[in-house]
This record gives C-alpha cells, structure tokens and sequence, in this order.
C-alpha cells in the first residue's frame, strides 16, 4: 500500500492523486485504504516519513565511516543522489514537500548533517577562509535540487541517459577544482564576513 501511495505521488503529485487510484494500484479496497488512512493528507503525511526514514537510514553509515568531514558531505550528496533515483518514496518525500508547503521539507532531515560536517570542515582548514559553511550548504542544496530537477526532467527516456551520480561526481569535481585559470574574472565579495557573523545570520 505505502509503494502504491508512494509511486502515484511520485508520478503525479499531490493533487492528481486519489485514495481510489492508490487502493486499485495496491490491490486494496478502498475500505482497506481508509481503515488505516482516513484522509489523502494522512497517507501523504505517511509517505514523506517513510521517505525521510529511508534517507536517513541510508546516510547513517556513510557517517560512522573514517572520512574527512568534506568527503563525507560529497559522499552524503552522492547518496543522496542515488536515494533520488531508486527509491520512489524518496521521490515522493521530495515532491510532496514541495507541493505540501506547510509540511516539513525533505532536505530538513539531512542538511543539519551536512552544515555540521562543513563547520567541522572549516575549522579543520579543509575549506578555503572565504568559503563559509553557510555558503558551502547553499552548494550544496542547490547541487541536490538541480540533481532531482535533472532526474525528473529525464525518467523515462530510457537507458542512455547519464546517472544522477555520475553527473552530480563531476559537478563536485569542478566544484572543488574550481574551472577559471583567471582571478579577473572572479565576481569579487561584497564584503568578508567572519565565519561567527556567518552564524549569527542563518
């Protein structure tokens, strides 16, 4: 039932999806369905936990590991973006967030992960001074958001296109390596905050 619920708000979204069409996918009566979630919302709320909890149950070995705190954050990512692709709960979380505004976002159940790991990264000299953990986890949900906007924008189109990992691997290359050879051409910063000031404003 919860696969059932989880691949029709994946597919569809909130709106587009009933409580019928999810109990003739799962092979259920709708009697059944109701018995255990009375209302479409309840079953959405349902999802998106289980959505969390599998990414959460995903990512808590990578951080058990030996790993410097900046792989750990790239591995996490790399995870994050294989969660994306083969777990249809995961998806879900993502887009019923989205859709469900007033409901807890997915990236809320990892990103004080990540923005801990960065603040241990830059005390440890792993990031340069001016890259601040604040700046560092923006990175880093944008890098997350753009992976599933490629996924959801490509599902489908069979086996040529190129994995989420894969792709979001070299993002994080150049990210690290940085692609210009030239400081000209390098916006300059409007002015230095300290990594204190950082803190005080997120």
């Amino acid at each position: 039932m919860m696969k059932a619920a989880a691949e029709e708000f994946d597919r569809h979204g909130y709106d587009a999806t009933s409580l019928s069409r999810i109990s003739t996918v799962a092979g259920v009566s709708i009697g059944a369905m109701t018995f255990h979630f009375s209302t479409k919302a309840d079953l959405a709320d349902a999802v998106q936990q289980e959505g969390r909890a599998v990414t959460l149950a995903a990512l808590e070995p990578l951080t058990a590991g030996p790993l410097s705190p900046l792989r750990l954050v790239i591995d996490l990512t790399l995870e994050l973006a294989r969660l994306m692709e083969q777990e249809s709960s995961v998806r879900a979380a993502i887009r019923l967030a989205r859709e469900r505004p007033d409901t807890d976002a997915w990236s809320d159940a990892w990103l004080p992960m990540v923005r801990a790991l960065l603040d241990q990264a830059y005390e440890s000299g792993q990031l340069r001074t001016d890259a601040l953990p604040a700046d560092v986890t923006l990175l880093v949900e944008h890098l997350t958001n753009g992976a599933e906007a490629y996924l959801r924008g490509r599902m489908g189109s069979g086996p040529a296109f190129e994995s989420t990992v894969a792709q979001l691997r070299r993002i994080w290359h150049l990210a690290l390596v940085g692609v210009s050879s030239d400081d000209a051409v390098i916006p300059r910063q409007p002015r230095e905050r300290t990594a204190s000031q950082a803190g005080a404003s997120d």
